[in-house]
């Protein structure tokens, strides 16, 4: 048996190094920790070769003080902290002081830097933890960090790093993270001269977001905020139309500091589960801020785990700010069958050929009066000529108006292709009439008369007479559209498809595939899947029964035997009240089995073996999830089996009393396996695939 030793001080420290830095990303994230700490506003991080040969990172924080300076590289040694009752009370990033000494370790480091006291700056070179020189320069304040050949002198770990462009990958998404965690602090990430990321450092949660991720996620951002007692929450998540197959969008930060934890990923993925597909996992910017005496984050020399000392009340917290945040928000998917960025091109209609001369004289038969109406040049034309001018003009406008709506039609798409907005845009086509009854024309002429006499008096330009006709033309076609004004032209797209305002409107097309509702409503078509809605529908009803105790139980003959292990034992246990409470009635059958004698009186037919032994595993899982809410879940999963199935033909009166049901619902827009229940798809997608629109 060899002697037992004491190991030299470079073995130590080249062991130690290896907990803190396992590869080039550790290099950046302590650094640049220590640079946000620093108070610095201003941070570039600039590598070559993945960070494996060339590191440098600047900052204009603080600066290190020429009396630090023998201290910095050794082990333990930290400005965060002075004694163990401070590892209660962190706030900042970094306070191990660990890092430093174990980037020195195993590389080639130059620091230079200088406070904003000094006169000169200092530059400091240590080699594989050996020290080669210090000397008094002229730098800016702050501070550099060039770190050259990593693992130089530990060749066994060096050989399992990844190829540049994955280590340099993993830096970036470290960068990325910071960049969402602080947006006060400008970041710039370098890669081999080329710059991979810059933030404006403007305090803009949203720009750090675009500028990471685009517009998609952008443009389905949803803000979060909410605040209890011990925790606070504040940022963006995506509706539930984004979503990816893995947990790297899930971006969730402590007191600033970005950590993976179970509890809160657990958290936002029950708040989002009835709205996203099972292996979907959403996006998420969500700073957190928990009281430093209720959380532990000297778990683990990375710092990327944490402890929590009231982990069931965050659970709690987070799920139900995020539930409170989705529940009431119209969720309804909407399909394009062009390109996001083709739909940044003017939509200007384009007319149908047979339509071009002819609203090329309309066009003429409205210039010709707008050019010798009164309110042309009021201030140099004499009363008289006014008025008979005026008397002459009434045959044309009349004329004018029985055109009106087609040329009026095109103005309006003309000033939105100009970009104008605002009121004299209010008349949409949806509610604009296709032709004026003579009644509504006699009441236009008379107030463009009045109009025309008013402006006699006025400075007006030339086109006041074609203004005076729109804007009363808005007025008429609201109460020929059945009273609907011109401020509320819109009013479709203010009210949402599933409201009992909204249900008047439905129009039913009819069934697709003889699995697909159509239904139209103001400018937009919404398909409907009616297995997902029928399930839906089943699925909260059942629900709300178990809530309200409002079931009965079926007994079963024979009754299903299941064999479960300790831990399952204790898992039913522990929450056998609830169980009997929903309907069943379990029995101890000896030994390690239990008897199944009755289930709820709705699941009857759906219960088998395999069904509870689901429930069971559900209770026994590590977390915060067993809450009523999560056994209700599983249970009513099973409405799946019940629902009305694709292929099968409903009459409109069925697919009526369908939507009905769905206006009662909590969540009427994802099944409960988080698919959609309602797409749509608008009218200006529709006419650019028939050319109707460029």
């Amino acid at each position: 048996m060899p002697r037992i030793t004491v190991l030299d001080d470079a073995t130590i420290n080249q062991i130690a190094a290896g907990e803190v830095i396992e590869r080039p990303s550790a290099v950046v994230k302590e650094l640049v920790e220590n640079s946000v700490d620093a108070g610095a506003t201003v941070i570039t991080v600039e590598i070559k070769e993945g960070g494996i040969s060339f590191i440098r990172i600047t900052d204009n924080g603080s600066g290190i003080e020429e009396s630090d300076m023998p201290y910095v590289f050794l082990r333990h040694s930290t400005s965060k902290i002075r004694n163990a009752d401070d590892l209660l009370r962190i706030k900042s990033l970094g306070f191990r002081g660990e890092a430093l000494s174990s980037i020195a370790a195993i590389s080639q480091v130059e620091l230079v830097t200088k406070t904003a006291e000094s006169f000169t700056g200092i530059r400091y070179l240590i080699d594989g933890g050996v020290e080669k020189g210090t000397e008094n320069i002229g730098c800016p304040s702050g501070t550099t960090f060039i770190i050259r050949n990593l693992f130089f002198n530990t060749p066994a770990r060096r050989k399992f790093l990844k190829s540049p462009q994955t280590e340099a990958g993993y830096i970036q998404d470290f960068m990325e993270r910071i960049a969402i965690s602080h947006p006060e602090i400008s970041f710039k990430f370098i890669i081999s001269g080329q710059i991979k990321l810059h933030t404006s450092g403007n305090n803009n949660q949203r720009d750090v977001i675009y500028h990471i991720y685009g517009r998609d996620i952008t443009s389905h951002l949803v803000s979060v905020k909410s605040e209890e007692h011990s925790f606070s929450m504040s940022g963006f998540i995506a509706k539930p139309a984004i979503s990816r197959g893995n947990r790297n969008y899930e971006n969730y930060f402590i007191n600033g500091r970005f950590v993976r934890n179970p509890i809160i990923y657990k958290a936002i993925e029950e708040a989002f589960k009835p709205y996203i597909m099972l292996h979907r996992y959403p996006f998420t910017a969500l700073m957190l801020t928990v009281d430093t005496e209720l959380i532990d984050v000297n778990v683990h020399p990375a710092k990327l785990e944490v402890r929590f000392k009231n982990g069931e009340e965050l659970f709690q917290f987070i799920y139900k700010s995020l539930k409170n945040t989705l529940e009431g928000r119209d969720l309804i998917t909407e399909v394009y069958l062009t390109k996001e960025e083709e739909k940044e091109k003017v939509n200007q209609k384009l007319p149908e050929p047979f339509e071009i001369k002819r609203r090329q004289e309309e066009e003429r038969s409205y210039q010709a009066p707008q050019r010798n109406f009164p309110g042309t040049n009021a201030s140099q034309a004499d009363p008289a000529i006014k008025e008979a001018i005026r008397e002459t003009e009434i045959g044309r406008l009349k004329a004018y108006v029985d055109s009106a709506p087609s040329f009026l039609q095109e103005n309006m798409d003309r000033r939105r292709a100009e970009g104008q907005e605002g009121e004299e845009l209010l008349l949409e086509e949806a509610a604009y009439p296709k032709s004026i009854s003579q009644a509504f024309t006699e009441q236009l002429v008379q107030k463009i008369s009045e109009e025309a006499a008013d402006g006699a008096a006025k400075e007006a330009d030339g086109d006041m007479a074609g203004e005076a006709a729109f804007e009363s033309a808005k007025e008429i076609d609201g109460y020929a559209a059945g009273g609907i004004t011109g401020d509320a032209a819109s009013a479709y797209e203010q009210i949402s498809f599933l409201s009992r305002e909204a249900v008047t409107g439905h129009k039913i097309i009819g069934q697709l595939f003889n699995t697909y509702w159509i239904v139209e409503f103001g400018d937009k078509m919404f398909i409907i899947d009616q297995h997902a809605a029928h399930e839906k529908v089943l699925y909260e009803r059942i629900v709300k029964k178990l809530k309200e105790k409002e079931h009965f139980s079926q007994q079963l003959m024979p009754p299903i035997i299941l064999s479960l292990n300790m831990r399952e034992k204790e898992a039913l246990v522990n929450n056998l009240d609830f169980l009997t409470e929903a309907g069943f009635e379990f029995e101890e059958f000896g030994g390690k089995e239990y008897a199944v004698r009755a289930v709820p009186g709705d699941l009857y037919n759906l219960v088998h073996y395999d069904v509870l032994i689901e429930i069971i595993d559900g209770l026994t899982e590590e977390g915060y999830n067993n809450t009523p809410e999560i056994i209700l879940d599983k249970i009513a999963s099973m409405s799946c089996k019940a629902a009305v199935k694709g292929s099968h033909k409903l009459s409109v009166e069925e697919a009526h009393a369908l939507i009905e049901q769905l206006l009662t619902l909590e969540n009427p827009y994802n099944c409960p396996h988080g698919r959609p229940v309602i797409i749509s798809m608008s009218k200006y997608e529709v006419e650019r695939k028939f050319k109707r629109i460029i």
